[in-house]
């Protein structure tokens, strides 16, 4: 199995590009995001590989860095998403962007992605929820501990609310009210969290 290629940029296309190693070229399909960090033609380049082999064909799959590659991974193993549902939410999702919004549970940041219809962003949504907790959450770990856990979790949950209904998306309430419980010790009121919130998303 192919793990990693690094070689010559050959040519790029849409979703693709071929890799020369010693002669041999290789096609890789990739995210418009690795695509977008490639060198230009005749240039060095080193790719991640993914590689699926199946009856009538051998895939291979390449990422501009282990995260992506990681959650092309968990994003295939979710029920109707294939290789090009993954790509397709990894070229308008950074890994980083992908794990507030697996937090977050914002259905509406995956449905921006080519193929993905609000109930398979509710799929993934819910499927990829647990399985994102050995990732490093930082700062959101805290506020997604204390929904589960203690009494805060309501004012928290109600401040999100309140800013999405404000017309923020919902990670990006998230992650503010994420930042305002922290600095405010975990334990401030409804009214403090939304006013804390809001500063931080004006800042």
């Amino acid at each position: 199995m192919i793990a990693r290629l690094r070689g010559l940029v050959d040519r790029i296309g849409e979703g693709q590009v071929v890799i020369d190693v010693g002669g041999v070229g290789y096609l890789v399909f990739c995210s418009g995001r690795t695509l977008s960090r490639l060198p230009g033609v005749g240039e060095a380049a080193m790719l991640e590989i993914e590689t699926h082999v199946r009856e009538d064909h051998i895939h291979l799959y390449g990422f501009a860095e282990m995260a992506e590659w990681e959650w092309f991974r968990l994003l295939t193993k979710v029920q109707g998403v294939g290789a090009r549902v993954a790509l397709a939410i990894l070229t308008v999702l950074a890994p980083d962007e992908l794990l507030q919004a697996m937090a977050a549970q914002d259905k509406a940041a995956l449905t921006r992605a080519s193929g993905v219809g609000p109930k398979l962003a509710g799929r993934i949504a819910i499927e990829l929820k647990d399985k994102v907790g050995a990732m490093a959450l930082g700062p959101l770990a805290g506020l997604s501990d204390k929904n589960n856990n203690d009494g805060s979790a309501g004012a928290a949950d109600e401040a999100v609310s309140a800013l999405v209904n404000l017309g923020y998306s919902r990670s990006e309430a998230f992650r503010a009210v994420s930042q305002a419980n922290h600095d405010l010790g975990g334990v401030a009121p409804l009214d403090e969290l939304i006013k804390a919130g809001l500063k931080e998303l004006v800042s």
